[in-house]
């Protein structure tokens, strides 16, 4: 881990996404975070250790689904599926399938070739829940961070500027982050070699020595998703009222499953479509939720 000195801080844009203003000031106080997200080799310690069972590994039940059928019932996660060419960019469902199986050690599903263990060591962990990522968080005497924390160090020192190091997108003409390289959501040719997740610390460190705090995968916060930030002392938002593309794909209609913060985009995210590998960018992702580009890292006070 790293300890991270506090401070104060501009919050949020007001040059890309709505969800992200009003920038504002925010004071976070001294914590420590780990250099880089967790790894399946993390996560499996921890699994070996407790027997703990993912979200995305546990039978669904019946009642929760109503009209289903129960063969249909099985457990998985989201799994990315590039299109066989261009498509409408607001149908996400192209892109999006259920992957039964799927779990972080088959994140594409048990027919897919890739083992998280054999094939991916050293990857972020992928399919786990918010669920998941707070019990490892506690076994490892830590817990998540918030939103303020993770943008706060994800900026490094960089007070305002666009990305985590600096304001120049291809300093030096150098890929600084995994991100998606080529037309979103049907050609990828891959950010140094990784079309998906690579391995942690394949790119630079931040101004603080940390690592993927941007691109490469999401990361949960404790923060509930709000449309707007919510400023101390300014009423919050009904994030219900304003539904968001990204909520929608995690939970259907009039879910009150609850919906957390998600920062610094992964190696999904493209500039024609999703421009969130960023600091102030974020996104909402229900609890319950487990997908081929999300996983977290933890904080310690």
């Amino acid at each position: 881990m790293i300890r991270i000195e506090g401070g104060t801080f501009r919050m949020g844009s007001e040059e890309f996404y709505a969800d992200e203003t009003p920038v504002h000031e925010r004071t976070v106080g001294s914590f420590e975070l780990d250099v880089h997200p967790v790894t399946n080799e993390q996560f499996a310690a921890f699994v070996e250790a407790t027997g703990y069972v993912t979200v995305a590994e546990r039978p669904l039940d019946p009642a929760d689904f109503p009209g289903v059928d129960p063969a249909d019932l099985v457990p998985g996660g989201l799994v990315f599926t590039p299109t066989s060419g261009p498509v409408d960019l607001r149908e996400w469902r192209q892109w999006w399938r259920w992957g039964a199986g799927a779990s972080w050690r088959n994140p594409f599903g048990p027919a897919a070739s890739v083992d998280a263990l054999v094939d991916r060591p050293t990857h972020p962990v992928v399919q786990v829940s918010f669920e998941d990522a707070s019990a490892y968080a506690v076994w490892a005497g830590k817990r998540l961070p918030t939103e303020a924390e993770l943008e706060f160090a994800a900026r490094g020192g960089l007070d305002g500027a666009r990305f985590a190091w600096g304001d120049e997108e291809f300093p030096d003409g150098r890929l600084m982050v995994n991100r998606w390289q080529g037309s979103f959501p049907y050609r990828n040719t891959g950010a140094e070699g990784w079309a998906g997740t690579s391995p942690v610390k394949t790119f630079p460190a931040n101004g603080y020595g940390l690592f993927d705090v941007t691109g490469n995968v999401w990361e949960w916060t404790t923060d509930f998703y709000t449309a707007r930030h919510n400023p101390p002392g300014i009423e919050a938002v009904d994030a219900e009222r304003r539904p968001n593309l990204l909520a929608a794909a995690s939970a259907e209609p009039g879910s009150r499953i609850p919906r957390r913060v998600l920062k610094g985009g992964s190696h999904l995210c493209s500039p024609d479509y999703c421009l969130r590998y960023r600091p102030a960018a974020r996104s909402p992702q229900a609890d319950d939720s487990a997908t081929t580009h999300i996983g977290f890292r933890c904080a310690r006070s």
